[in-house]
């Protein structure tokens, strides 16, 4: 018998040597007169930048360390965690005072009160004519407005910071952070609905200042002194800026190699038919991850030419995402919701609940198809569980049972 052993995506020679050795003699113990040569594919069908990755913005550019940060990057981490925490500029105004909260002198109104009671007026129906009303229905943000401005006048935060804030500077802040906080949660409500310029974000801000009472660029000095350093440390944006290159072409095999198959899949197909195809005799194939994928692929386009490949007793897949690709209606072989057709073999997919990247047949396909689901546990997180497979005898084990079942 022979058993070939086809790679996932991102995998190139070292590692695919060191990967092929440990399968291989995990496969023996099973198998101990069988067959198993090698497979690879990732150096001659693998993705890679042809032009050197000059398509990434600023990849051949010279720039400093993370640390030193633009104004720009410092702004796009500011609004990155108020996206994530739309009161947290509020909620530093209200921690940051050394006033015990109160409304001060008795018979004294507090200045900061005075912003609780202009937005609690604001009104949440506005005349279409109105500036604020014409550019929140230009941003898409117009249907969330009155539960951001509820959001906000309810928030403890900001009921603390009003209640704290004695004079006018820190009314100023807390007249911004209100506003700043209105529009994060309008921002982080319409998710990815909202069409939003920064420039037009800002718009918003200045102008929900205004109405609350305070100027159009108000002063943020006890929160900038605060949170602008820490947005730089926790926000991900501005050292996905600096390390984007290093990023994209790190990442190039394993995301590349399934964008170039998906677009020209047909070599790898060809390969792994005529690696097939090159021994006569009992054939049990075992395909991870894309390695499933072209696998499935070549099965079916044989068994629909009704010249299903001869030999072939049984197909393993391990943590592959072909039944997700025709459930989207994007795997080359098969129409949207065809069954497989008739030459098709036997197929075990095996997958772990954990893997991001692994998904279930059996559902997939009508009833009476011959195909079985077997769900295993590395007891790892992605994606250390994507690779984990093949130290799980549990793998091999259920291999081995499906090859004799197969006779």
């Amino acid at each position: 018998m022979r058993i070939l052993f086809v790679h996932g995506t991102g995998v190139r020679r070292e590692r695919f040597d060191t990967l092929f050795k440990q399968v291989r003699e995990a496969l023996h113990k099973r198998f101990p007169d069988a067959d198993i040569p090698p497979c690879y594919w990732g150096d001659t069908h693998g993705a890679s930048l042809g032009a050197g990755g000059k398509s990434i913005p600023g990849h051949h550019q010279t720039r400093g360390a993370p640390g030193g940060a633009t104004p720009l990057d410092q702004e796009t981490a500011e609004w990155h965690l108020l996206l994530a925490d739309p009161l947290c500029e509020l909620r530093v105004l209200a921690e940051l005072s050394s006033v015990a909260e109160g409304y001060g002198t008795p018979g004294v109104q507090v200045a900061g009160r005075a912003v609780a009671d202009r937005l609690a007026q604001l009104p949440s129906d506005m005349p279409a004519a109105d500036t604020l009303e014409a550019l929140l229905r230009a941003t898409g943000l117009s249907e969330y407005y009155s539960a951001a401005l509820a959001a906000v006048a309810e928030a403890s935060e900001f009921k603390t910071a009003c209640a704290r804030a004695q004079d006018s500077d820190a009314t100023g802040e807390v007249t911004s952070a209100a506003a700043r906080a209105v529009v994060a949660w309008l921002l982080a409500a319409a998710d990815e609905s909202a069409l939003c310029t920064g420039a037009e974000r800002d718009k918003l801000v200045n102008m929900i200042t205004e109405r609350l009472g305070g100027t159009a660029r108000g002063p943020l000095d006890k929160i900038g002194a605060v949170l602008g350093t820490l947005a730089l440390r926790v926000t991900t944006q501005p050292a996905l800026n600096h390390w984007r290159g290093r990023i994209t072409t790190g990442a190039t095999p394993a995301v590349g190699d399934i964008l170039r198959y998906q677009a020209r899949g047909g070599p790898l197909r060809d390969y792994v038919r005529q690696t097939i195809e090159a021994a006569p005799g009992p054939t049990v194939v075992i395909g991870h991850s894309l390695g499933g994928i072209a696998l499935v692929d070549v099965l079916a386009l044989a068994a629909a030419e009704q010249n299903p490949l001869p030999g072939l007793k049984l197909l393993a897949t391990v943590g592959s995402q072909a039944p997700f690709l025709h459930e989207l209606g994007a795997l080359t072989s098969l129409e949207p919701g065809d069954g497989l057709p008739r030459g098709f073999p036997t197929w075990l997919n095996i997958y772990d609940r954990q893997d991001l990247l692994a998904y279930q047949a059996q559902p997939i396909f009508p009833a009476g198809a011959d195909v079985t689901d077997f769900e295993v546990s590395s007891r790892q997180p992605f994606p250390v569980c994507h690779s984990a497979y093949w130290k799980l005898d549990s793998v091999y084990d259920r291999i081995a049972d499906a090859v004799k079942g197969s006779g």
